[in-house]
């Protein structure tokens, strides 16, 4: 009998101890908090993320954010000032993707750095932010703020390639060394061809020859196959 009131009284005790957590250590429904920056919105993949249902989580998007992105879409820089109207057209498709949570927070209009903005209220709610920014990444990891990278999570899911594979492959660009061509695959990797510079615009098959992968992107060196005459 002894026995039994110990159990028992240990049992409530474990009862009341999680609960207490609990109240202390609020989950806000299970979710988490990810806070999108503004690199991960110019980058697009967050979008079909999104759409593909593996985000449960709420995302939020701070209106700092959106006033960078379009301080960067009133610019100079034609590239930027397009990547930049892309990321702000994100921002509202992610508003009506359906069974995500994606919320517009406005955090004032102070002049505070928007990485600082976003390292604030992670930190406050206990969220990640979603970023390929390195610098603001390694700053979060030493403020103890977790991040989200879709770099990684595109490494973790990447296709296989092995040295020696070939495939057809559009060059659409100059490479920064003498005589490269520059095309990419279907996940955004680059793909650097030697020799490959006076392709341009046009399709080749090339053959794969070394790899580097790291959390910043991937790249790939290749260089072209040559086809044999009839």
């Amino acid at each position: 009998m002894e026995l039994f009131i110990l159990l028992l009284g240990m049992a409530t005790f474990a009862e009341t101890s999680v609960l207490l957590f609990k109240r202390l250590h609020p989950r806000r429904g299970g979710k988490r908090k990810i806070y999108v920056d503004t690199s991960a919105l110019i980058d697009g993949r967050v979008l079909n993320i999104a759409k593909s249902g593996f985000i449960v989580d709420d995302l939020i998007i701070l209106k700092s954010v959106l006033r960078e992105l379009q301080l960067l879409a009133d610019g100079k820089d034609s590239e930027k000032r397009s990547r930049a109207r892309e990321g702000l057209k994100l921002a509202a498709d992610l508003e009506r993707v359906e069974d995500v949570n994606t919320e517009i927070v406005d955090d004032g209009t102070g002049r505070k750095q928007v990485d600082e903005e976003l390292l604030k209220y992670a930190k406050e709610n206990n969220g990640y932010i979603l970023t390929l920014d390195y610098n603001l990444i390694k700053v979060a990891e030493a403020e103890g703020t977790k991040t989200l990278n879709i770099n990684d999570l595109a490494l973790a899911l990447r296709n296989e390639f092995l040295p020696g594979e070939t495939m057809r492959l559009k060059i659409q660009d100059k490479g920064s060394g003498k005589g490269q061509g520059i095309g990419h695959l279907s996940d955004g990797t680059m793909v650097v061809v030697d020799g490959a510079d006076r392709n341009i615009g046009q399709e080749m098959t090339v053959e794969f020859v070394r790899f580097f992968e790291t959390s910043a992107g991937k790249m790939i060196f290749a260089r072209p196959v040559k086809t044999k005459r009839k």
